[in-house]
């Protein structure tokens, strides 16, 4: 399981270091193989141990390539997956495409997701945060039913 917010930093080669604390569970899980896609609803990126992602790429061959909706899914999200495995530094190389669509510069968030991260600017991140904060704030009372059942 992966949570938290990390901030690291992206080299000059476009690598990143993935922190020390979730190394030995990627290296479990899928030997330190990884699949990185686009985000379809938020510039940034989505980053798999390849298990996961696995199971994600077999969702995806079960709809249909001849529904246009459908169709464009599977061509963004396989598209863009790009596997790479980290190295005994524990870096992961961001393909200069993917890095461009979340808009990567040097320093970037590196969010757990449970089953996966989130890769994202810095500045963007910090802005997202506000606005989802904000969007709660404002939307006091109305939960999905899910949200309802949800108790902290």
């Amino acid at each position: 399981m992966f949570r938290g917010a990390n901030p690291v930093n992206i080299d000059s080669k476009g690598r990143l270091t993935i922190p020390t604390r979730y190394r030995e569970q990627l290296y479990a899980e899928s030997d330190g193989n990884m699949v990185c896609t686009i985000d379809l609803h938020q510039p940034c990126l989505l980053l798999y141990p390849l298990p996961e992602w696995e199971r994600i790429e077999r969702k995806l061959a079960g709809l249909s390539a001849m529904n246009p909706a459908e169709r464009r899914i599977q061509r963004l999200l396989l598209g863009h997956a790009t596997e790479s495995q980290l190295d005994n530094a524990g870096r992961l190389l961001l393909s200069a495409p993917l890095r461009a669509h979340a808009t990567l510069t040097k320093h970037i968030m590196l969010v757990g997701q449970y089953n996966k991260f989130e890769l994202w600017d810095e500045h963007t991140w910090y802005d997202q945060v506000k606005q989802d904060i904000e969007a709660e704030q404002h939307a006091q009372g109305v939960l999905s039913e899910r949200l309802q059942d949800l108790s902290l």
